[in-house]
């Protein structure tokens, strides 16, 4: 089996749990945060819906500069209501689908950069990148439902039932 067939039965499971988290995010709460250190829900929420492109970028560009020489770098989307939130995640899933369709194990064996201020902090194959992107959606994910819970919403049910949804 191709590696991008995994990845892409890999993000159709994954894209379940984050659909059902983000569709519970309230509205008006994007500046809400547990503690002062946390990132805002607003943040959280659109990070979530967000990343699944990044593997749109891992496959498609050969480096991401957190910080480049002279600014300009990348401008997050805005929502206000939750169909704008399920929205930019669709284009996000149908970015990273895409790219994924378009592309071959050799291509996910060469290297890809992440750099800060021009300068590289890390390197690493392709696939790499895309395993771990699916990892980091995960955690953030995790964070979302705490976010949830301590808002009083219902958590949905994402790897088996939660105290909310006792079938999955």
């Amino acid at each position: 089996m191709k590696l991008t067939e995994l990845y892409l039965a890999q993000l159709e499971r994954e894209m379940v749990g984050s659909r059902k988290a983000l569709e519970r995010v309230p509205e008006g709460k994007h500046d809400w945060k547990p503690h002062p250190k946390s990132m805002a829900l607003g943040y959280l929420a659109t990070l979530v819906a967000t990343m699944p492109a990044w593997i749109a970028m891992a496959i498609d560009q050969d480096a991401l500069d957190l910080n480049p020489p002279g600014g300009g770098g990348y401008q997050a989307p805005t929502w206000t209501t939750n169909a704008e939130l399920i929205a930019i995640l669709d284009d996000s899933i149908a970015k990273a689908k895409a790219s994924l369709a378009g592309t071959d194990d050799e291509h996910l064996q060469t290297t890809w950069k992440l750099l800060v201020g021009g300068n590289v902090v890390m390197e690493s194959p392709r696939h790499a990148v895309v395993e771990d992107t699916f990892t980091h959606l995960s955690h953030h994910r995790g964070q979302l439902t705490v976010y949830l819970r301590l808002n009083d919403l219902p958590v949905p049910s994402i790897y088996g039932p939660s105290a909310d949804e006792k079938t999955f």
